[in-house]
Parts: C-alpha cells; structure tokens; sequence
C-alpha cells in the first residue's frame, strides 16, 4: 500500500445512522427531541428559529453583504430587514391582523421575500400563487384561500384587474412596478409606500412588529401543482417552513463525517457562498429549501427574469456563485453550452436539483466539469414543504438513481397502495409514505382530501418507492402516471434513465398511449443535445438492449426546446400525451 493510499480514510467512514448521531447530539446546533405536535409524537429540531420572522432578525446580522441581486438592483441584508419592518407596517395600516391570507403573486424580483417576510411578521398567512396561472386561475386561488389583501407584480395585475369583482374577501391590492398611477379605490403601489430596492437602504430603521407567533401557527399555504383537478392548498405552520433550515445545515454536514472529515465550523471572513435562483419563490423549493435558508446564513441569491444558459454562466461568473441548478435539464443545457469555455464557473461548488433522479451520466459530468463541486439531489413536495431527503458528494456518485436517505427528523415508509395499508419489507416498491416536522398540517378547506392524503401525522406522497437496507430512498414513479401494458407494470422512471443513457438525449419522459387491447403502450418524448443526432430506431434498439421488450417506446417523437415543465418542474405529461393523439 502506497502512502497516499494508507492516508486515505475507507469511504464510507461511518454509516449514515453513525453521522446523524454525531449531529443531532445534545448541544449540536442540528439536535434533535422528541416532542407531541398536534397530538402526534415527532422528532423536531431543537434549536430551529421559533417563527419565520426570526430568521429575518437573523439575517439582518449579515449587514452590508449583498443579499438580493437583480440585474442592476443589490440590497444588502440591512437593506432588506428595513424594507420588511417598513412594509409589515403598510400591512398592519391596512387592516391585516394573524391569519387574515395575504397573497403573493408575482415573478421572481427582490419585492416578493420583502412582501413574504412582511406579512408573515404580522403572523398573517402568506399565499404565494403560481404567477404562470391564468386569471380564472388565479381568481380560483383568491377565493379559495379568501385572501384579504393581494400583492401583485403588474404584468399579474393586468391579468387580474377584471376577476378582483369576483372575489368578495378582498380588500386591498398593492403591486409592485406599476409604470404608471392606478386610479382603483383599493389599489395602491408598493413603490409609493418603501420605494424600490435600490433606495431600500435609505428606509427608516425600525424593529419588526410586535406579534406572538409559536413554532405550531399556520404560516404558509402553498398550493399544489394541479397538473390534474385543482389545486389544493397545503396549510405549512412556522416549524413546517423553517425545518427546512436545519435539514440543510445537517446534510452539508453529513458528507463531511461520510467522507472521514470533520464538518467546517462557519467562518465569517471566507467568501460568501450565493446561489443562482432559477427556480420560482411561489414553489416550495424556491421559497423553504433556498430563500429561507439563503437569508439566516447570509447566502447570496441572484435572480434571473427567465432561464437563458449563457446569460445565467455571466451571472454567476460576475457573482462568483458557488451554487446553480433547479431541474437537471438546467444542468445539462449549462454543461453542453457551446459558449460555456468562455465564462469561468470555477466558483460552483454545488449543482443540484430536485425532482426525479437524473441520468448517472449526469453526476459523473458534473464533477468532470466542474472538479471542485458537487452534485446533489433530493426528494420533496409542497405537502412536505420541500426536503425530505437528499444526496450529494459521494453518496450521490454511488448512488445516482436515489434521492437519498431521509433528513435525520424525518421517517419513510413503503406502504401497499390498495387499502388496507400494509408496510412492505426493504426492497419492495410500494407507495412512500412521509412523517416528520416538515409535513403540512392539512389542505385548506378540504376536510374529504385531508383525511385522505394525511394519516396519524403521514403524508401519502402518491409517488412509487422503495428503500435499501441503509435507508436510501429510490423513487419509481409517480403512481397515478404507472403505465400498466397488458397487465404487465412499466415504471415510467426506468425507461427514462435509460433513454437519459444515450449520449445524444438532453431531456425524456414516457407517457401512456391508449391500445385496443394492451390498454396502454409507452411512448417517448426525448429532447436531442445541441448538435447531436438521433433516430426513432436508434433510440428504440437503445432501449432495448437494456430493457424488457414489453419496456420499449412503441413510438418516439422528438421535441426542439426543454420539455413543458410546472412550476415545480414536474414534466407535464398530459401537455406531451397530446402529440399522440391520433396517431
């Protein structure tokens, strides 16, 4: 044995069980205990920030480093802890009081974590709509929620002026970036009141509003995606949001001890770590997993007006960024970019996603591209305020079709689908049951699908699973979209790893196509690299030489841009099940 090789410690250098242990220990910042929450008993965080405004107060510790970036716009930590306190006031003048909704409708600009942070130091409830919803969408999501005051960017307030009559909890609407004055009675601008966010700084210095808010208060209601039916609101509390927080102090951390290293303690002077947000705040992801974290540890967050590759590689080479990612598709189009060589992306030290897992081909670019980062995964929903695991640095490497174990205070389970529900042993697919801190409290307004989806404090994910024995998650399908082909059960997943496998494809999904006899057949819809080629037949052969026949796409189309996603990022299969029809 060579001396490197002696110096080198084994991988893995403990287990994960052994690693949580070590974090989650009396006196760790990332401890845990038991506790009885909404009587079902639960491991919680022990340290975690009581509400969601005491990570504003946190993060106004970070002073002058630039928080919010926005093309010509940066705000300063200082900056924007005065422009919450000073918009929390507007609020309050306006009647809104603990658990009155307030809506939040708008893209992606430094106005929308200043209108979520203002409310909800009021203890309202914020709801953050899908700004890509149509206006009887959004309309549906006013009403739903009985919202009392809205506050909308303008190209939403253009979409909405006409359905605001039909929404009778309304109150008062104020949007942010109006050109010009809006004569409406109860219509006001957010600019006329804290100004825009350059001048931020220059706002009064006055402490939160004084309200009592407990770790168990409703907080948040965000709504599914609705790719099927309409959306449900998923009722999240203080603790549900800020969970979010320590799982990822936690998982950070893991790989460190994973790899036989001790985790670094924060340290101040070193460059400051900032992310490329490319995915939406009205999604859980956005919000829980990346803003809110973002802002206690004094991250950086750079936003983007819409995905364009080589304009995100400027930002994050100006920005120093050292984390990118959202959806693998991402990924992928910033490593195959023909103008990538140009920027220099040596600060990522992270690329991660969500979602289902990617092509293994994918982790192994990653680092090949970007030697000093990591890739990572995770699995979550909005019904779990987003993570519920992860995976990254090594762990990931080896397993590369897992999302990962779950986050220390959280359980998984592999139930029966059919009713009634039986726990099935390691290594059965089955439907993945969630419990923990993170899981919402239940569906606004829907007493029928709360008690659906939600038993003795588990979430019914509707996603197909299974577990190994070291408690790695591997998600199949999703259970509603399992294609099932002459009684034979094709997991749409499967085919999709294989066909991300072929060199020349950027971006698959498997839908069903119906059959006389068979009920249903796969079909593919794949999207070529930049410059590569292929054919049906080639794609189809590909397939299988690696999968049963019964597995192989009957018919695979080919689609010229990235794959219709939601918010979420989900694929939109029933936008692709249309290219079929007929056929």
């Amino acid at each position: 044995m060579t001396d490197a090789a002696a110096s080198t410690p084994a991988w893995p250098a403990m287990s994960i069980q052994q690693a949580y242990a070590i974090l989650t220990a009396p006196g760790m910042m990332t401890e845990m205990e038991e506790q009885d929450v909404k009587g079902v008993r639960i491991r919680v965080w022990k340290h975690l920030p009581p509400a969601i405004r005491d990570v504003v107060s946190i993060g106004r510790m970070h002073g002058d480093r630039v928080f919010l970036v926005n093309e010509d716009e940066r705000v300063t930590f200082e900056a924007f802890h005065r422009a919450v306190a000073a918009f929390a006031k507007v609020l309050a003048d306006k009647g809104v009081t603990k658990g009155d909704r307030v809506a939040l409708i708008m893209r992606n600009l430094p106005e929308w974590p200043v209108a979520f942070y203002g409310a909800l130091s009021l203890g309202a409830i914020v709801t953050p709509l899908n700004a890509w919803w149509t206006g009887p969408e959004l309309e549906y999501g006013l009403t739903d929620s009985g919202s009392k005051v809205a506050i909308v960017d303008a190209e939403r307030f253009d979409r909405l002026a006409e359905h605001f009559p039909n929404c009778p909890d309304l109150q008062h609407v104020i949007v942010a970036r109006a050109t010009e004055e809006i004569a409406h009675p109860y219509v006001s601008r957010m600019e006329d009141a804290i100004g825009g966010p350059n001048h931020w700084i220059t706002l009064p210095d006055e402490a939160l509003p004084a309200v009592d808010i407990q770790p168990d208060d409703d907080a948040t209601i965000f709504y599914t995606s609705g790719t099927t039916g309409k959306p449900k609101g998923a009722l999240a509390t203080q603790r549900n949001v800020n969970s979010n927080i320590m799982a990822a102090m936690c998982v950070g951390a893991r790989s460190f001890l994973r790899r036989g290293e001790q985790p670094p303690a924060p340290d101040p002077t070193l460059p400051q770590k900032g992310s490329l947000i490319s995915v939406p705040f009205f999604h859980a992801t956005g919000c829980m997993a990346v803003l809110n974290p973002s802002l206690l540890a004094g991250a950086k967050l750079a936003m983007m007006r819409k995905w364009e590759p080589e304009l995100a590689m400027q930002i994050i080479e100006r920005e120093r960024l050292t984390s990118a990612g959202g959806v693998p598709t991402i990924a992928w189009q910033l490593i195959e970019h023909p103008a990538r060589e140009k920027y220099d992306l040596s600060s990522l030290e992270s690329v991660a996603y969500g979602g289902a897992p990617s092509a293994p081909e994918l982790v192994r670019k990653i680092k090949e591209v970007w030697p000093k980062s990591q890739a990572g995964n995770g699995w979550g929903m909005t019904e779990t305020c987003a993570t519920a695991t992860s995976n990254g640095a090594e762990d990931y490497e080896n397993r590369p079709d897992s999302c990962g174990p779950a986050v220390p205070v959280t359980d998984l389970k592999i139930m029966t689908v059919e009713a009634p529900h039986r726990e099935l042993p390691i290594g059965e697919v089955g439907e993945l049951w969630c419990k923990g801190p993170q899981v919402v409290r239940e569906y606004w307004n829907k007493p029928e699908a709360t008690a659906e989806t939600f038993i003795d404090g588990w979430v019914k994910t509707g996603d197909l699973a299974r577990l190994d024995a070291e408690g790695f998650c591997y998600i199949i399908d999703r259970a509603k979209d399992m294609l099932i082909r002459g009684g034979e059960n094709i997991y749409c997943i499967e085919v999709e790893n294989v066909l991300y496998d072929h060199p020349a494809v950027m971006d698959a999904a498997l839908v069903g196509i119906p059959h006389k006899t068979l009920g249903e057949e796969p079909a593919a819809v794949v999207t070529l690299k930049p410059g590569a080629e292929a054919t049906e037949q080639e794609l189809r052969a590909f397939v299988a030489d690696r999968l049963a026949a019964f597995k192989v796409p009957v018919k695979v189309e080919f689609w010229h841009e990235t794959l219709p996603r939601n918010a979420n990022g989900k694929i939109l299969k029933t936008e692709l099940k249309k290219i079929f029809e007929g056929a």
